[in-house]
């Protein structure tokens, strides 16, 4: 994918953000998607701690 493909892929404009509460430390957020009731959503700092390891 060239330069002028990827930056119309990513010019869609700002992002909705939703608040929400960490689900680990309790510290208020806001997320880029509307989280879905009853799966855990996790701070930045947080969530480095739960994502898988990249090979």
């Amino acid at each position: 994918m060239g330069y002028r493909e990827r930056r119309r892929y990513n010019d869609r404009g700002p992002r909705e953000m939703h608040k929400v509460t960490c689900s680990e430390c309790g510290k208020e957020t806001e997320v880029p998607f509307k989280p879905t009731e009853g799966r855990p959503v996790y701070c930045q700092e947080c969530y480095k701690k739960h994502r898988p390891a990249r090979y």
